[in-house]
């Protein structure tokens, strides 16, 4: 069974890789501001963080769902959730150090979203969807100067919160409660209960050599 990734994100490629799936990436055409304020605008109400993410992950799954797939579609999506206000991606240095001179020291929350389609045999059959959400905590002495340095990087610009765990900004963090995987955008667990709910086995998707373990 073939897992087909509707994400670019190289941390998800890399989770799945490493839990011996290597996915078919296909980037999603979804304007996913577009997508939360329309549904803003049916529910006439401000979306919470656990409907965000499952209903960006589902339109990014449906948005490469078509001709040419095999397999499964998972859709994902992360916002990260500080004194009750969701944050996405910055995208620019001055939002991102904004954020850090606000999260430094403390503790939010942030939840990945999870959407997988069976698409078989040139037909859409089943989905499923969930989301996960940790406990993140921030390092309290993080100078002015070394945040700067890491902002630099360009790295939190384009992940949701401004932080990584499994790259330059897993020194900043000293705490996690919850699945670690979902602070990188995936929580492998999480996604094994949906593979189950749709009546396939985990190993089903295991595609990376998993027999070659040491003695």
């Amino acid at each position: 069974m073939r897992l087909h990734l509707a994400s670019t994100s190289p941390a998800r490629l890399s989770l799945l890789r490493a839990a011996g799936i290597e996915p078919v990436t296909i980037a999603p055409d979804v304007d996913e501001d577009a997508v939360a304020r329309a549904e803003a605008v049916r529910l006439g109400a401000p979306l919470t963080p656990h409907h965000v993410v499952e209903l960006l992950a589902r339109a990014k799954a449906e948005a490469v769902a078509g001709a040419g797939i095999d397999g499964l579609i998972l859709g994902g999506d992360s916002v990260f959730v500080l004194d009750g206000v969701i944050y996405g991606k910055p995208h620019t240095p001055q939002r991102a150090r904004d954020r850090w001179q606000a999260q430094r020291g403390r503790t939010g929350t942030l939840y990945s979203g999870h959407w997988l389609i069976e698409h078989v045999g040139g037909r859409v059959g089943r989905a499923v969807g969930a989301v996960a959400e940790a406990s993140v905590t921030f390092a309290d002495d993080l100078p002015d100067a070394e945040l700067d340095a890491y902002i630099a990087t360009g790295e939190p610009l384009f992940v949701a919160g401004a932080f990584t765990i499994d790259s330059l900004g897993a020194p900043y963090i000293t705490r996690i409660e919850g699945d670690p995987s979902t602070v990188v955008g995936l929580s492998l667990p999480t996604l094994r209960r949906l593979v189950v709910r749709l009546g396939y086995d985990w190993p089903d998707l295991w595609n990376r050599g998993t027999s070659a373990l040491p003695d």
